[in-house]
């Protein structure tokens, strides 16, 4: 069994060159990597295991399963009280300190690692590792462009799946099936503590209104109070928008995307509010280029929202989102932040979801999202699905 799976070794050199960068920078000696998706980053597969980095040199991969990977740096164990043993039997210095990812670390785990090096500092690696994730190479974008043409085709073909009289949830089952039939391999993959989500947000008429308590632009009160967000059964009716923002990752890496379809004709605040959407993700396109404040950005959308009358719907309108937008890619909520106070920079080969929604009442979710890599002269969009509110008539 490949150790790097279906990703070339010259590509997993180039992410951790990158991580070494970002280390020294640091002066973080070495790290242990412990999150499926950093795993995945640095293996190209999912391993239940550590992956351990020192600031030069390649890695060293640790691993309890699967069985029957053979490579020079795989080091099989049973617990991570042996890697301790197995460096020094390599004849390799311990270093001082050690990243661990203490951002995502749970605290029986962490001190279980603690003990396991004894007398090394732990150091915090999370913001090495999401800041070298931040910036794609070539490989990382073609795998998300490639997710982005997969995920337009699903949405094109959207307004075939309704049927009169369907509820949100039964048109969001069709999606996932479409999805799903097209590659998409479901798992939506999220960093942060307590935030769950199935394959899609699908929100229709007002249940876009209703909080969650996740930190997502869109909320919706969900079919059960263990998974509150997204559908709950709201049947489909003239007049009402129905917002799909349903999963994009056919590739490992997730494109992030979302339209507005409405049965009939809208209000025409929701028709001002969606084209004020579109509106501020053409000026963004502008303006996005690499060395630009990502709370820049932030200012742009919101200054258009003001001049338009439409402050009280954006971003929410019971319950608001502090942000506009974030970066995609093994999972959805990626660096950099677009929100008033971020302390992002956009760099070249950064990829961005933008998605500046509104709620408006007795009608329901506006607004588009697209992803966008940071390029020399602007945004390119790799979701390049129609933008205006789609009939399902």
């Amino acid at each position: 069994m490949d150790l790097h799976a279906l990703t070339p070794e010259a590509e997993i050199n180039r992410r951790i060159e990158k991580i070494h960068h970002a280390m020294t920078d640091a002066e973080m000696p070495a790290m242990l990597v412990t999150s499926n998706a950093n795993i995945y980053y640095t293996t190209g597969r999912v391993i239940n295991g550590y992956v351990y980095i020192t600031a030069a040199g390649k890695p060293l991969y640790f691993v309890r399963r699967p069985l029957g990977i053979e490579a020079p740096d795989v080091i099989y164990i049973h617990k991570p009280e042996q890697i301790v043993e197995k460096l020094q039997e390599r004849g390799l210095e311990l270093p001082d300190t050690i990243g661990m990812e203490l951002g995502l670390l749970d605290v029986m785990t962490f001190e279980r690692l603690k003990k396991a090096f004894p007398g090394i500092k732990p150091v915090n690696a999370s913001p090495v590792l999401r800041a070298a994730r931040s910036v794609k190479t070539d490989f990382e974008l073609d795998l998300l462009r490639r997710s982005g043409v997969k995920h337009e085709r699903v949405y094109r073909r959207i307004p075939l799946l309704y049927q009169d009289g369907m509820s949100d949830i039964e048109l969001q089952i069709e999606i996932e099936r479409v999805s799903r039939l097209e590659g998409c391999l479901g798992q939506f993959r999220i960093a942060g503590e307590s935030m769950e989500l199935f394959m899609s947000n699908i929100l229709a008429g007002d249940n876009a209104d209703a909080p969650t308590p996740y930190d997502f632009a869109m909320g919706g009160a969900g079919l059960d109070p263990s998974l509150p967000v997204g559908a709950n059964g709201t049947v489909i009716k003239p007049g009402m928008t129905v917002m799909v923002d349903s999963n994009g990752n056919f590739t490992g890496y997730m494109t992030d995307m979302t339209r507005v379809f409405s049965l009939g004709d809208v209000s025409d605040i929701a028709l001002k509010a969606h084209q004020c959407s579109i509106d501020i993700c053409r000026e963004v396109e502008k303006h996005a280029t690499p060395g630009t404040p990502a709370s820049k950005l932030y200012e742009l959308a919101i200054n258009l929202v003001n001049e338009r009358g439409l402050e009280r719907y954006f971003m929410g309108h019971t319950q608001k989102a502090g942000f506009i937008g974030h970066g995609v890619g093994i999972e959805i909520n990626e660096l950099p932040v677009i929100a008033p106070r971020s302390r992002d920079i956009l760099v070249k080969d950064n990829v961005i979801a933008l998605e500046p929604k509104f709620v408006i009442p007795h009608v329901g979710a506006v607004g588009i999202e697209n992803t966008y890599i940071v390029t020399d002269k602007g945004l390119e969009c790799i979701t390049t699905a129609p933008e205006e509110i789609i009939s399902l008539n």
